[in-house]
């Protein structure tokens, strides 16, 4: 009895093709479960997690009253470039006054308060945000996600969402 036949079968019964489909099939099998790549959920061993503070402001902010919805000591969630972080501590919070520039008599430019303020509804807030970070050669990492200066995040809470640009980072010891 041959091992191949006319036909191309394995000792009679078995297609060479189902053979080699089978093993293919069972190859993919053992690549899926068995070696996931770097994509999966593996832990990360020696890497340091530290607490970072971010500093961000959000320009423009429309609302009545921000410091009643945005407070020291309060939590928010963070969205970093679409990917939510979860919830940061919010270490402090500050309206910062809008200013205008207005022309002096002697062609001198000065930065003075904007009189339409109150009635825009548009306010400038600076705040510390205070989260744990992952601290790589790069940086530091949120949630997976590296945080830079000048990143674009979303802060949204019970009564608020909005985005705010980030304008300090710093990894506390």
């Amino acid at each position: 009895m041959n091992i191949l036949d006319s036909k191309g079968r394995l000792f009679g019964k078995v297609s060479i093709l189902d053979v080699g489909a089978a093993f293919v099939i069972l190859l993919v099998i053992v690549g899926i479960f068995f070696y996931p790549g770097t994509s999966g959920s593996v832990a990360q061993v020696g890497v340091t997690t530290k607490p970072v503070e971010v500093d961000v402001i959000a320009l423009g902010l429309k609302g009545r009253d921000p410091s009643v919805m945005i407070k020291a000591d309060d939590k928010t969630n963070l969205i970093i470039r679409n990917q939510p972080y979860g919830e940061v501590n919010i270490k402090a919070a500050e309206i910062l006054p809008r200013l205008i520039p207005v022309a002096q008599p002697d062609g001198t430019v000065k930065a003075q308060p904007d009189p339409t303020a109150e009635y825009t509804y548009s306010n400038n807030v600076l705040m510390t945000l205070v989260g744990n970070g992952q601290i790589t050669d790069t940086g530091p990492v949120l949630g997976n996600i590296k945080i830079k200066i000048g990143s674009t995040v979303e802060l949204e809470g019970k009564d608020y969402n909005f985005n705010a640009t980030v304008i300090d980072v710093r990894v506390q010891s």
